[in-house]
C-alpha cells in the first residue's frame, strides 16, 4: 500500500521539487504572470489530451486529433477572412467540422472495421493535406491571394480573438477557463456517471460489455465525436490566440497531447486513462519546459526532455507495479 501511495503521488512530489528548484534559480518562475502564461500555453494540449483519454477509455486511440485541431485553425480563419463570417457563425462551423471528422473516424472503425490506429492515422494524413488545398499551402490572413487570384479582405472578429487573448477578471486567460470547464465536465462524465463506467467497460472487454447489454458501438462513436469536438475547440483557441491561419500551428499538438494523456496513467497510480491525470501531465510538462527555457536550456533538448518524462512516468506506473 505504501509503494502504491508513493507511485501515485510521485508526479506531484516531482512537480513540487521542480517548482522549488526552478523558483530558486529564477525567482520570476514562480510569479503569477509566468504561471498564467504556462497554463495558457498548455491549455490546448490539455484539452486535446482529454479527448485522447476518452478514446483510450473505449480501447481506441485517436491519432487524428492534432490534424483536426490544425485544420480547425484553418477552417476558422477561412470562415472569417475569406467568407467574412462573424464569431457567432464561425464557432459553430468549426465545431461542425470537428464532429464530422469524429463521425468519419467512427464510420471507418465501426462500419468498415478498420483498426483505430490505422483509421485515425489515415484521417490524420488526409486532413494534413486537405487543409492546405484551399489556400495553396499559404497561411490565412487579411490580404491573402487565393488560388483564383482574388484577395481575401475579411478580418478576424475581435470577439473571436477574445477567446484566445481575453482574461477572466483580468487574470485568468480564457483558454485556461475552457481547459478547466472541459476537464471538470469530462472528469464527472467518465468517473461519476453510468456512461463513464460503460466507456471503461467497453475498453476493458468490449465483448463482455456487449453481452451485458452495453451499446459498445455507440459508446465508441461517442468517444470519437467527443474527441473531434474537443480538437475543434483546441483549434479555435489556437486561431484566436495567433490571429491567423498558420499552416504550421498544429505541428506538435498530437505528440504533446499523447504525452500528456499517457503521463496521466501515472497520476494517483491509476494505471488507466483518466482526465485528471491527462491535465496534470500537460501542466507538469508545461512547467518543466518553461523552467528549462528560463534557465536558457537549448531549445533542441525539449523533445528529449518530454520523451524522458514520458518514459519515466510509464516505467513508474507499469514497471515497478509488475514487481510489486
Amino acid at each position: 500500500m505504501g509503494s502504491d501511495l508513493a507511485r501515485g503521488s510521485a508526479i506531484f512530489l516531482l512537480l513540487a521539487a521542480m517548482l522549488v528548484g526552478f523558483g530558486t534559480a529564477e525567482p520570476a518562475f514562480l510569479g503569477l504572470a509566468n504561471a498564467m502564461s504556462v497554463l495558457q500555453a498548455v491549455s490546448v494540449t490539455a484539452i486535446l489530451a482529454t479527448g485522447i483519454t476518452v478514446t483510450l477509455a473505449v480501447g481506441g486511440f485517436d491519432l487524428s486529433i492534432g490534424a483536426v485541431a490544425a485544420a480547425s485553425v484553418m477552417v476558422a480563419s477561412y470562415a472569417m477572412v475569406v467568407w467574412h463570417q462573424p464569431v457567432w457563425t464561425t464557432v459553430p462551423i468549426v465545431f461542425a467540422f470537428g464532429v464530422v471528422v469524429g463521425l468519419l473516424n467512427a464510420a471507418l472503425i465501426l462500419w468498415l472495421r478498420v483498426p483505430d490506429l490505422l483509421a485515425t492515422l489515415a484521417v490524420n494524413f488526409l486532413l494534413t493535406g486537405l487543409q492546405l488545398i484551399p489556400t495553396a499551402g499559404r497561411s490565412i490572413a487579411t490580404g491573402l491571394i487565393l488560388p483564383d487570384g482574388t484577395a481575401a479582405t475579411g478580418r478576424f472578429d475581435p470577439a473571436f480573438l477574445a477567446i484566445g487573448r481575453g482574461r477572466l477578471f483580468g487574470i485568468l486567460p480564457v483558454p485556461v477557463v475552457l481547459m478547466i470547464v472541459v476537464a471538470l465536465a469530462l472528469h464527472v462524465l467518465t468517473e461519476h456517471t453510468r456512461i463513464g463506467r460503460l466507456l471503461f467497460a467497453t475498453g476493458g472487454n468490449a465483448v463482455a460489455a456487449r453481452l451485458a447489454g452495453a451499446p459498445t458501438g455507440r459508446l465508441k462513436a461517442l468517444a470519437y465525436l467527443v474527441s473531434g469536438g474537443l480538437a475543434a475547440l483546441g483549434g479555435i483557441a489556437v486561431a484566436a490566440r495567433v490571429g491567423r491561419g498558420d499552416v504550421s500551428s498544429g505541428a506538435s499538438l498530437l505528440l504533446d497531447a499523447v504525452a500528456a494523456a499517457l503521463i496521466g496513467f501515472a497520476v494517483l497510480n491509476r494505471r488507466r486513462p483518466n482526465v485528471f491525470g491527462a491535465v496534470v501531465g500537460a501542466i507538469f510538462v508545461g512547467f518543466l519546459l518553461n523552467g528549462l527555457t528560463m534557465l536558457n536550456a537549448p531549445y533542441y533538448t525539449q523533445d528529449f526532455v518530454k520523451g524522458a518524462v514520458l518514459v519515466g512516468a510509464l516505467a513508474l506506473t507499469f514497471g515497478f507495479a509488475r514487481r510489486a
